[in-house]
Parts: structure tokens; sequence; C-alpha cells
């Protein structure tokens, strides 16, 4: 019989939800060594706390994220919070012999990811952070597809990612618009893509980025992220790459689209029709010009399998049950990934895209790095 692994979830809004939902499901998806439950979760108004924890099936809360942390019931630590808070409970919990789920970003800048990334290694806990878009079956049969060599040598990838969250001045000042608490559009949002460029066409080697506040103060309270922002990518491969988030787009909602082309064909994924992804290949027959669409729903294509019959689909929530279901399968065995050394990674391309914003010329991501080091123990994401 297999055993248990008890979660304890620190916040309780939309993240925390979706994790929970992650855990009840994964186990349903596939056999796993060891059964998640979550045992306890925290937030700073009781009341609130209590009440999603009634609704997520969770028995216990507490007000205090250290508390939390620090019980007996409580194997791997879930950090669901804001992002600020994100680089400082990753190395409590690390310290505390923890293995530790980070929703992204890991930190707000990579010297604080940095830090993170070696306490986990010191401490020798499973680390993971949130990067749940890669989990989607189009997305992950997108990154097979390149890695398998369906595109040719990738040569461009370019992503955009618009939302309409910040567009109407009435909204008032809360953690978002604070840096210091909610970090920037491009680490907030462009970490998801960056992620996905990393993972897709690797390293990035330099970039040029620009940067816009087009509300400046909200409540009074002067806003100190950015609206939107754009960046031009160089890969270390030779590759190049265009970047776009914003949260300034009406009427976009959540739209985020992916596409890569290589040498030999191209590969495109619309997040709006999530189980689809578009390809063209160069040796078509020329009487089929053009894209074909690709239902990601097949038995042989990644996670469909788990999932329901082809014609039926996933959504949003497939991908943090996905999530619980790769880090889990190998426990305690397997390092989990993508892991606090890819999430450092990212966080050293935002920085690098904040740095060029701030001074309106290229940066290398080498400066980013070389200026943190060396940590203790010499623990890079790049080494």
């Amino acid at each position: 019989m297999n055993g248990v692994l008890r979660v304890g979830i620190i916040g309780y809004g939309a993240m925390g939800r979706a994790h929970s939902y992650g855990y009840r499901v994964a186990p349903m998806l596939r056999p796993l060594p060891v059964t998640p439950v979550v045992t306890v979760m925290s937030g700073r108004h009781a009341g609130a706390v209590a009440a999603a924890a009634a609704a997520y099936g969770v028995p216990a809360t507490v007000t205090d994220w250290r508390e939390l942390i620090a019980r007996d019931d409580v194997d791997m630590v879930d950090i669901c919070t804001p992002p600020g808070t994100h680089a400082e409970m990753a190395r409590q919990a690390a310290a505390a012999g923890k293995a530790v789920l980070c929703e992204k970003p890991l930190a707000l800048n990579y010297r604080e990811a940095a830090a993170a990334l070696a306490a986990v290694t010191g401490a020798g806990v499973h680390n993971a952070v949130g990067f749940n878009y890669r989990r989607l079956p189009a997305v992950a049969l997108m990154q097979r597809m390149i890695a398998e060599g369906a595109i040719g040598d990738l040569r461009l990838w370019r992503a955009t990612w618009l939302s309409d969250e910040f567009t109407d001045p009435a909204t008032p000042h809360d953690w978002r618009f604070d840096r210091a608490m909610g970090g920037t559009t491009i680490a907030d949002l462009g970490c998801h893509l960056i992620d996905l460029a990393l993972s897709m066409a690797g390293p990035v080697a330099s970039t040029c980025a620009q940067a816009a506040t087009f509300i400046r103060s909200r409540s009074g309270i002067p806003v100190t992220v950015d609206d939107a922002a754009s960046a031009l990518l160089r890969f270390e491969s030779g590759a190049l790459g265009t970047m776009e988030v914003a949260r300034a787009a009406v009427r976009r909602p959540c739209d985020f689209t992916v596409e890569a082309n290589g040498s030999g064909g191209t590969l495109v994924f619309d997040y709006a029709r999530l189980n689809e992804l578009w390809y063209g290949g160069a040796g078509d027959d020329v009487r089929l010009y053009g894209m074909r669409r690709i239902r990601a729903e097949h038995p042989s294509h990644p996670y469909a399998a788990q999932w329901w019959p082809v014609g039926q689909g996933v959504g949003y929530g497939a991908s943090f049950a996905n999530q619980v279901a790769d880090l889990l399968e190998g426990w305690p065995d397997a390092p989990w990934t993508p892991g606090f050394r890819e999430g450092a990674a990212v966080q050293a391309v935002c920085d690098a895209m904040e740095t060029s914003a701030a001074a309106g010329r290229w940066v290398k991501i080498s400066e980013v790095t070389n200026a943190v080091q060396p940590w203790e123990g010499d623990i890079w994401p790049g080494g």
C-alpha cells in the first residue's frame, strides 16, 4: 500500500485552490508511490483561510506560515503566496528539511533566487517551481517535437502573453502593483514564457527590452511595476527570439501564444485553443501547403492517455494535476523538474530584461549571474 506525503499549502487564493485540486486529482491519473494529502493551509486572515480550507477539504489552518513549516504533519511545503514572499519561505522550508514546491516566479530577483537554490541544494531537499503550462499536453507535445527534430534546427522563437488585468484605472492598488511584493510583469507573466523559451530553444545569451507603466497611480498610491514589456532574445545556439507580455490589452483575458520556426518546419500553440497544436513541415506535400491542426488528445501524446477519450480535451486545471503526478512519480529518489535551478535561470533572464529596459541597451545574462557570485557551495543555475 502506498504511503502518504503530507502537504502544507501557504496561501489560500487562486493558486492555493489550483494546487489543492492538483493534489486530489493526481492519484487518479497514474499510480504514484505516495498519495499526497493536504494536511494544513495557512493564511493571514483566519476567517478567510478557514473558509477556503473547508471548501478545499483541508482539515487544519494556521495564520503563521512559519508554524506550518514547523509542523510534524507536513513533509512538503507548497508556496502559493505573492512573489515577494517566495524566496524567504523556500529557504525556511529547506532549513526545516521539507520538500518545497514554489509558485512562479521563484523570487523577485536573481540574487534571491540563487540564495533559495543554494538553500535547497545545501539541505538536500526536493524542490520545484510551478511552471505549470509546460505540462499541458499540446505544449509538452510541442517541446517533444522540437527535441525530436520535427522542425529541424530551431532558428526563431516568439511568444506573447496578453491580459487585460490592469486596463481599468479604477482597479484599486494591491500587492500586484507593488514591485517589492508582486514583482514586475516581466517576472510574473514573463517567467512562464522564459521557462518555455529555455526548455525549447536553450539558454539565452543576451536580451534587449523595453517596458512601460501607463497608469502610474492607483488609490492614490504610486504603481511601481510595468503594465507592459517586450524583448528581443539572442539564444546561445544562435537562434533569435521575441517576447511580449502585457496586462494592458483590453479584452485579452489570458491569451498567450508560442511559435517556433526551424530549418524544416513551424509549430504554433495558442492557449485560447489549448488542446491544439499547429504544425507545418518543409517536406509536406505542396498540394497541402500551410499549417495543419494536431489535436493533442491522442494516447500517443504527452499526458493525454491519462485523461479523457479523444475529443474531450483538458483545461487549465489539468496542468496542476499533471504537475503533481510528474513530481511524485519518482518519489523519493528522482529529482524534481523544473527545480530551483531552472527557476533561478529563468529569473536571471527576467533580471537582464529589467536591467535592459531601464538602461536602454543589450544585456548579457552573464552580467546578471556574475554580479552575485560566488554563493556558498558554488551552486549555480548554469553550472
